[in-house]
């Protein structure tokens, strides 16, 4: 009997995992991308592109399918919430669909840092702490600093230019990274950076501008992560996510992989 795995995937951890288990006996691996970023990084195997129309879009799609790993960005909050809520019903035959949730572990908090819970005290803080301000939370939240931030001289970087009438003195940024400590320090440089505003995604790949901030003296404001769906187990890298389909795939009984 073949396993039917679904990968909710956008992550180096979802591509990892994709990559780790095509091919495997016993299993039929699709990873599903959301279509919200131009070109993205496509997994190897079978890919879908788009949404699902919610948890119940979800909860229908999972019919064709046996397991699901979220490995979702960890502040992709509506598709985790979708996947929870999804993967907690009984489908029409009687199944319920085992769920883990595969998330990086976030940066430990750094001293200087000015954790906050959400972006509207994150643009309240950046306005506090300095009057030019590099943002990388992406285009979706960018509206939210706005009010705070109207005045100030604002970088903003992301991968896709937002859909908002932004002020002159703001300037948007499109690029994909990685990017490097040097790609950092000379951004950061040439627009005389007094303040960063970022999410804690965790993970190597972001996190230059950090250890570059920390280096010019450059002041960190940090969205702190969105609490996980009560009740979902959760594993912190791929190698985790891959014991546990495997034990699934092999009829063990689902657990916490934590506990």
């Amino acid at each position: 009997m073949t396993l039917r795995l679904l990968i909710l995937g956008g992550t180096s951890e979802g591509r990892e995992l994709a990559a780790a288990l095509d091919g495997e006996d016993g299993l039929h691996v699709v990873s599903s991308l959301a279509g919200a970023v131009p070109r993205p990084r496509l997994p190897v195997g079978e890919v879908r592109i788009g949404g699902f129309g919610g948890a119940d879009g979800l909860r229908r799609e999972l019919a064709g399918f046996d397991v699901v790993v979220d490995a979702t960005h960890p502040f992709a909050q509506g598709m985790t919430r979708n996947a929870a809520q999804a993967c907690a019903i009984l489908l029409p035959d009687g199944r319920r669909i085992p769920l883990l949730r595969l998330s990086r572990p976030g940066w430990p908090a750094e001293p200087g840092w000015h954790v906050v819970p959400d972006h509207d005290e994150a643009a309240t803080a950046a306005a506090a702490l300095g009057r030019r301000v590099f943002i990388t939370v992406g285009r979706n939240e960018l509206a939210r600093y706005l009010p705070a931030l109207r005045g100030h001289h604002v970088v903003a970087r992301m991968v896709q230019a937002p859909d908002l009438e932004l002020p002159d003195c703001w300037q948007i940024l499109t690029a994909r990274g990685p990017f490097t400590a040097d790609d950092e320090r000379a951004l950061m440089r040439q627009h005389r950076t007094e303040v960063l505003v970022t999410k804690n995604s965790g993970g190597e790949q972001t996190r230059a501008k950090m250890l570059v901030a920390r280096e010019l003296g450059v002041e960190c404001v940090v969205v702190d992560r969105p609490p996980s769906p009560p009740g979902v187990p959760s594993v912190a890298d791929v190698a985790e996510a891959v014991a546990w389909v495997r034990r699934v795939a092999g009829g063990s009984p689902v657990t916490d992989p934590s506990s």
